[in-house]
C-alpha cells in the first residue's frame, strides 16, 4: 500500500539523538578568547597609533589622504577575497560583480549614504584624536552607544529596558565628568591642541556613527550579500567620497606638497590598522557575544589609559578615574542581555515566596527546551545594529 511504501521514509525522518558537543566547547571557548583579544587590541591600538602619528615632531601628514588610502586598501582586500571565493576565475568574478554592483544598482546606491557618513566620521576621528588625549577620546567616544540607542528607538521603534536607560544615563554622566576634568586642565597640554574642537569632533563622530549604523540596518534589512561584497561597495563609495573631501578640505596643500607628504612608518601603520584591523574584527566578531563586546570595550579603555601614561605622559587624577569607571560600568550594564535582569528578579521572587524549587517533570514527558544563550539573537540585543560595516 501507499502507507507501507512511505513507512521507511517516515522512519528515516525520525529525530536523531543530539550529537555530543562537549568536545567542541573548549574550541569555542578559545575562539571567544581570541575574539576578545582581537577586539581589545584593535580598539586600543588604532586610537593610540593615530595619536602617536599625529603628535610626532616634524611634518604632519594629511589626514584626508590616510582616510582615502585605508578605503583603497580595504576595497582591494575585499576584491581579492571575492576573487579567492570564485576560485581564481576572473570571468566568474566579473559576472558576479556586474550582477551585484551594476544590475542590482538599487542595493548599491543604498550604501552611498552610510559610506558618506562613515567617511566623514573617519575624518572627524583624526580631528578629535589630534586634539584630545587618547584615553580621553576613548572614554568620550563611548557616546556612540548612546547615539546608536537613541537612533534605534527613533528610526526602528526599538524599546529599551529600564536598566539600559539607566546605563545610558550613567554613561553620559561618566563622559561629562571626564570632559570636566579635561576642561579643568588635567595634565600638560600642547599649544597646538584645542580640546573644544576635539570634543566637538568626537560628538559629531558619535552622532554620525549612531545614525549610519541604524540607517544601514534599516535600508539593508533582508537584502543578500556577503560581508566582503558589502565592504567592497562601501570601499568604492568611500574612496570616491574621500577624494572629494580631500579636494575640498586640503586640495591645494596636497597638490603643492604631494599625496604622501609626511608619511612615515608610523603613518603607514595607522593606515594598515584602519584598513585590515576592521576586516579582521569583521571575521572574529561573530564569535563574540554582547557581553564579550562590552568587556572588550572596557578593557580597551583601560589599555588606552595605561599606554597613554607610558607613551604620552598622561596624568590620571581622581576625577578622570571616576568618570572612566562610570563609563566602563555603563558599557557592561548596557551589554547585558535584555532579559537577564528580569530573569534574575523573577527567580529571586519565586525563591522568596515558595522556597526551594521542587517542580519535577511528569513521567514520560520530554524535558522543556532550554533557551538559547546565543547573544547574537535579536531577542537579546534588539537595540544593536546588525550591520556588516567595517569602520
Amino acid at each position: 500500500t501507499e502507507e507501507g511504501e512511505r513507512g521507511p521514509e517516515c522512519v528515516q525522518h525520525l529525530p536523531q539523538p543530539f550529537p555530543d558537543t562537549s568536545a567542541r566547547i573548549p574550541a569555542h571557548r578559545r575562539l571567544k578568547y581570541i575574539s576578545l583579544a582581537v577586539l581589545v587590541v584593535q580598539n586600543a591600538s588604532l586610537i593610540l597609533s593615530i595619536r602617536y602619528a599625529r603628535t610626532l615632531p616634524g611634518d604632519r601628514f594629511f589626514a584626508t589622504t590616510a582616510v582615502v588610502m585605508a578605503e583603497v586598501l580595504k576595497g582591494l582586500t575585499c576584491l581579492l577575497l571575492l576573487f579567492a571565493q570564485k576560485r581564481g576565475n576572473v570571468k566568474h568574478l566579473a559576472l558576479f560583480l556586474h550582477e551585484a554592483v551594476l544590475v542590482q544598482y538599487v542595493d548599491t546606491l543604498k550604501l552611498a549614504v552610510p559610506s558618506l557618513i562613515y567617511t566623514l566620521q573617519n575624518n572627524l576621528q583624526y580631528v578629535a584624536i589630534s586634539n584630545l588625549p587618547a584615553a580621553t577620546f576613548q572614554v568620550t567616544y563611548q557616546l556612540k552607544i548612546l547615539t546608536t540607542a537613541l537612533f534605534s528607538v527613533l528610526m526602528l521603534n526599538r524599546s529599551l529596558s529600564r536598566l539600559q536607560w539607566a546605563s545610558l544615563l550613567l554613561l553620559f554622566t561618566g563622559v561629562a565628568i571626564v570632559q570636566a576634568q579635561q576642561a579643568g586642565g588635567g595634565g600638560p597640554r600642547p599649544l597646538d591642541q584645542n580640546p573644544g574642537a576635539g570634543l566637538a569632533a568626537v560628538v559629531a563622530s558619535c552622532l554620525s556613527s549612531g545614525f549610519a549604523g541604524v540607517y544601514f540596518e534599516k535600508i539593508l534589512k533582508g537584502s543578500s550579500g556577503s560581508v566582503w561584497l558589502r565592504n567592497l561597495q562601501l570601499g568604492l563609495f568611500g574612496t570616491a567620497l574621500g577624494l572629494v573631501g580631500l579636494w575640498w578640505a586640503e586640495g591645494t596643500a596636497v597638490a603643492r606638497r604631494g599625496f604622501f607628504f609626511g608619511y612615515t612608518p608610523a603613518v603607514w601603520g595607522v593606515v594598515l590598522n584602519q584598513a585590515f584591523g576592521g576586516l579582521l574584527v569583521a571575521v572574529v566578531v561573530k564569535y563574540a557575544d554582547n557581553i564579550l563586546k562590552g568587556f572588550a570595550t572596557s578593557l580597551s579603555i583601560v589599555l588606552s589609559t595605561v599606554a597613554s601614561i607610558r607613551l604620552f605622559g598622561f596624568h590620571v587624577d581622581p576625577l578622570f578615574a571616576l568618570g572612566a569607571g562610570l563609563v566602563i560600568g555603563a558599557v557592561y550594564l548596557y551589554s547585558l542581555p535584555r532579559g537577564a535582569t528580569k530573569a534574575i528578579a523573577s527567580t529571586s521572587a519565586s525563591a522568596s515566596t515558595s522556597g526551594p524549587c521542587t517542580h519535577q517533570q511528569p513521567p514520560g514527558q520530554p524535558p522543556p527546551p532550554k533557551l538559547s544563550s546565543h547573544r547574537g539573537d535579536l531577542s537579546t540585543e534588539p537595540f544593536l545594529p546588525k550591520s556588516v560595516l567595517v569602520k
